[in-house]
């Protein structure tokens, strides 16, 4: 039997009464082991606009063809199913961000490499997928590229929309964007192409 543990060993008053973790006979380890490969959550932050969705799908298309069991949880689509019944307040937001640590935790705990596309705006949220990893496990890809760049860009015309105050808690606009502190890669999407990116993450991989 596996002698990994679980966060939810520990006493948890939210959980119900029934809820027992059990362990599983076959551990993470070995299913990396099977893949032939490092499991890795990619977390990908920036203002709307950055490239998150861009550089992630590259990303991913890129290991794809390496021959790495890779999946992206993008932040649009994950809001279609899994946080459709999430808005768009600070706590719905930490909410949003949560659901998703898990869910990239169950899949790296698979053996698989996950690249989650967020604007998660909030220090305390990032920080809080973070701890759910092992060391080393969680890279952090701040994109920062100016809210001029990413205003211009505009692919939704969400700022349009901020700005005329047809939408509320807006971030980098009415709302704020807590930029990471200690962020593995850091990139301007402004000054770097697709490929250029997608090559530093790369890097930071191999590391």
């Amino acid at each position: 039997m596996s002698d990994e543990k679980s966060p939810y060993q520990r006493i948890d008053d939210t959980l119900p009464c029934e809820a027992v973790w059990h362990n599983q006979t076959i551990s993470s380890v070995d299913r990396a082991k099977l893949l032939d490969q490092t499991p890795r959550c990619i977390w990908l932050t920036g203002l709307s606009g950055s490239g998150k969705s861009t550089v992630a799908n590259a990303l991913d298309a890129t290991l794809h063809h390496r021959g790495v069991n890779s999946f992206l949880l993008d932040g649009d689509n994950v809001r279609h199913g899994l946080n459709k019944d999430l808005g768009m307040t600070e706590s719905d937001r930490a909410e949003n961000i949560r659901r998703v640590g898990e869910v990239a935790r169950l899949m790296v705990d698979a053996g698989l490499v996950v690249i989650c596309a967020f604007i998660s705006p909030y220090r305390r949220d990032r920080q809080m997928v973070r701890s759910m990893f092992n060391h080393g496990q969680f890279i952090e890809a701040y994109l920062d590229t100016p809210l001029s760049v990413c205003e211009e860009r505009d692919p939704k015309g969400l700022y349009k929309k901020a700005r005329a105050g047809i939408i509320k808690q807006f971030t980098g606009i009415s709302d704020p964007y807590e930029a990471p502190d200690h962020a593995e890669i850091t990139i301007d999407t402004s000054g770097n192409d697709v490929g250029a990116s997608v090559n530093a993450i790369l890097k930071v991989l191999a590391k």
